[in-house]
């Protein structure tokens, strides 16, 4: 930590590949963000033509260098599937314990399935997360833009998922397979389109990066952050801890119960309220590689200090895992050279899970 901690000011640690690093926090509560911090985008003008494309890119672009979180409205993921998706992961979470253990994360080879509360900590200076997760990872024979899904199952190079435990332990719960798969899909498209547009937004050609998304990492993950007493309210674990994201870019839908923070430029926790019909997007540490550090990954964390249960859901979109990708042409010239040797996004996301499941040396 840095010697000299300021008047008003702490720090986040944060593990990276290169060791620790230090954020400055504000120690004052949390405000609302301005709306140049974390705007309202309207995604209306996703299908539009080339111009109204490159308008969008603009505005994602603005948001991308700044905060690097934003909200999406007119986002095209109908509003039903929404709350069915919402309705059977409440009954998912519902169960007891041994139910949910059924399809514990520890049958998986892919860590994908369910983690009770307190069974991660994504950062090690923190308390453990007070949160329970059920998460499925890309399989192609659920992607529709994937002709010949065995040849990709076959490829002993490629960490997907495709657990079948996870489908027969949850057969008890009708419609909850074909609900949680078409929402992954839905969202893996929408999640395609962004990419194009922030190809547009780092001055590319808008196909740049589709050779790198034919058969992605994209994680779905539903959260359930239990609620708290009253007396216990003020002074409760972290949600999930102060991070930011591995990928590329991250869709989150949020209930109204509040919890997410952000943090600014400036060094303060801003309130990022949920606004209904929206979700929120945010730059992930990769796309942020890629882009030479033009696009903001930024530290976020989740507290639920209600006594009522708070739900997300996040989806998260990497790049084929065996792209070896480099730092974009357009962000680099005399003044700004590469800052990041090239990689493949499978070996990034291997790295960094495994640093984050690293456990504290004992003392």
């Amino acid at each position: 930590m840095p010697a000299v901690t300021e008047e008003g000011y702490t720090y986040v640690e944060l593990r990276t590949l290169n060791g620790p690093e230090y954020r400055r926090v504000s120690t004052q509560p949390p405000r609302l963000p301005t709306e140049d911090e974390i705007p309202v985008i309207d995604l209306s003008l996703i299908d539009g033509d080339l111009q109204s494309r490159k308008e969008l890119a603009s505005q994602i672009r603005k948001a991308a260098q700044s905060t690097g979180f934003f909200y999406v409205k007119n986002h095209g993921l109908p509003e039903d599937l929404i709350e069915n998706a919402l309705s059977q992961i409440k009954r998912f979470f519902a169960q007891s314990d041994e139910e949910k253990e059924k399809v514990s994360y520890r049958k998986s080879k892919v860590a994908e399935g369910f983690h009770g509360v307190g069974s991660t900590q994504i950062n090690l200076k923190e308390t453990k997360d007070k949160k329970e997760t059920f998460s499925i990872r890309y399989d192609p024979q659920n992607d529709p833009t994937v002709a010949n899904p065995e040849e990709l199952l076959a490829n002993k190079a490629y960490s997907y998922g495709g657990d079948e435990f996870l489908w027969e332990g949850t057969r008890h719960l009708p419609g909850f397979r074909e609900t949680i798969i078409e929402f992954w899909q839905r969202r893996l498209t929408l999640a395609r389109k962004l990419v194009s547009i922030f190809a547009l937004a780092l001055n590319l050609s808008e196909d740049y990066f589709d050779k790198m998304i034919t058969h992605p990492g994209a994680d779905a993950v539903y959260i359930h952050y239990p609620g708290v007493g009253d007396d216990g309210a003020k002074d409760v674990d972290v949600g999930i801890g102060s991070h930011t994201d591995i990928q590329c870019v991250t869709l989150l839908w949020q209930d109204m119960s509040g919890g997410l923070q952000v943090l600014s430029a400036n060094d303060e926790w801003l309130d990022a309220r949920p606004i209904p019909g929206t979700l929120v997007v945010n730059i992930g540490d990769f796309l942020s590689r890629l882009s030479n550090n033009t696009f903001k990954s930024t530290v976020h964390r989740v507290y639920n200090r209600q006594s009522a249960s708070r739900y997300s859901m996040p989806f998260f979109l990497g790049f084929n895992p065996d792209a070896i990708c480099e730092v974009v042409p357009s962000c680099i010239d005399e003044n700004h050279p590469a800052l990041f040797k090239p990689i493949s996004c499978g070996e990034w996301h291997r790295s960094r899970l495994t640093l984050v499941q690293q456990k504290t040396p004992a003392n």
